[in-house]
């Protein structure tokens, strides 16, 4: 399964609105996982097993939480079982259909 989300504490950013160190917390959990990953401008997408990745968005979450007294998780999954690599693949897939 892939999962993107994004967490970010609610009303605790720094003097100019920012969340950034929050989010590098969480990030540095997604990326000390081992899980293939991807961080963009707007969400992390995990790819694994359900277990694994819920444990992992969960420690991230948790690592947010430090940064003030209430977190903000959003969540998108596309659960095909039996399928790996769709972190690139999908993109793969795309870039040839559009080569087309």
């Amino acid at each position: 399964m892939l999962v993107a989300f994004s967490v970010a504490p609610s009303g605790a950013a720094d003097s100019q609105g920012s969340v950034h160190d929050a989010v590098a917390a969480a990030v540095r959990i997604v990326r000390e996982s081992g899980l293939p990953n991807h961080t963009d401008s707007m969400f992390t997408t995990i790819e694994g097993d359900w277990d694994e990745v819920f444990a992992v968005i969960k420690a991230a979450t948790e690592a947010v939480s430090a940064f003030g007294p209430r977190v903000s998780l959003v969540l998108k999954a596309d659960i095909r079982p039996g399928h790996t690599g769709e972190l690139t693949g999908k993109l793969e897939r795309l870039e040839t259909a559009l080569d087309a």
